[in-house]
């Protein structure tokens, strides 16, 4: 039996997690989409936790260091970072590998704001990041039901698989 080679991979999975504080003073972003909200989330670029699940999912499914490593945040130029180049620029590496996203289920854990009025939104954004149909892109809101998964009214956590295939 011979060792398959990283190229020789026909798909690849990944599996993402972020997680935020909420903070005064920010915008609320997730999946690139603006929400209304009293609070954002704190963090060295925009805070975009849906964005960032996402991207360390397609790092993952590539072999490679996180988000973190990646765009680090003792780095001025990822200051205030708009998570959506951040993602760009993942996708980016995957097709230079020569994949593609077939496509990306997250789950959204926190209890406000209610998700649900911007699914669409959030959806269409995060096709459009990674250019691939919506009907391609999974997202879940759940509460925290009290289990501290995220911390109520305080914090919001989003875990997230993608797979990636090669193209022939």
């Amino acid at each position: 039996m011979s060792r398959l080679e990283h190229s020789e991979f026909r798909f690849r999975t990944g599996i993402g997690f972020d997680a935020h504080v909420l903070a005064s003073q920010r915008k609320l972003m997730l999946g690139g989409v603006e929400i209304p909200h009293k609070q954002g989330l704190a963090g060295h670029s925009d805070g975009d936790v849906l964005l960032h699940a996402i991207t360390d999912a397609l790092l993952g499914a590539l072999g490679l260091p996180d988000i973190g490593s990646q765009f680090p945040d003792t780095d001025p130029a990822y200051k205030d970072a708009d998570s959506t180049d951040l993602l760009k620029e993942v996708c980016r590496l995957v097709r230079n590998k020569g994949y593609r996203v077939a496509n990306v289920d997250s789950v959204v854990i926190c209890d406000e704001p209610r998700l649900a009025p911007h699914a669409d939104a959030l959806q269409a954004s995060i096709a459009a990041i990674l250019e691939i149909g919506k009907d391609r892109v999974g997202i879940q809101a759940k509460t925290t039901e009290g289990t501290m998964l995220a911390i109520p009214g305080k914090s919001i956590a989003v875990l997230a698989t993608v797979l990636l295939y090669r193209e022939q």
